[in-house]
């Protein structure tokens, strides 16, 4: 097992900007791939970005290209997802996910929630004015 905890959600005005994190207790991020997810009550849940374990590749899913990075900070044990500009369709509860696989699980440009084995409970984002 891998308990994960996201937070750093909250309330921004479009625009804003958010830094999300995740941390693992017991667990050394830095030997999982681990991905941002996010879901919007009554729509499926999004892959957002993807970093993996073996090189540090990044993925992105396209309507948060150029707005949204993830990193990691090993000396610390956290994966961020720094997110700028926001708009209002980027609210949404924001969901860590991590897995023993090296790579990410992106199948035609989609980071596939269903590969990673262990979540967090979620950190909600609203974006409103």
């Amino acid at each position: 097992q891998v308990p994960l905890v996201e937070f750093g959600g909250g309330l921004v005005q479009p625009g804003g900007s958010l830094r999300l994190s995740c941390a693992a207790s017991g667990s050394t991020l830095a030997d999982y791939t681990v991905g941002w997810f996010r879901q919007v009550p009554g729509k499926e849940r999004e892959g957002v970005s993807c970093i993996n374990s073996r090189d540090g590749t990044t993925y992105y899913t396209e309507s948060v290209k150029g707005r949204f990075t993830i990193s990691r900070d090993t000396a610390n044990n956290m994966v961020y997802l720094q997110m700028n500009s926001l708009k209002p369709e980027d609210a949404a509860v924001y969901y860590c996910a991590a897995d023993a696989i090296r790579v990410c699980p992106v199948v035609h440009g989609v980071i596939v929630g269903q590969a990673m084995d262990y979540w967090g409970k979620g950190t909600l984002v609203t974006v409103s004015s």
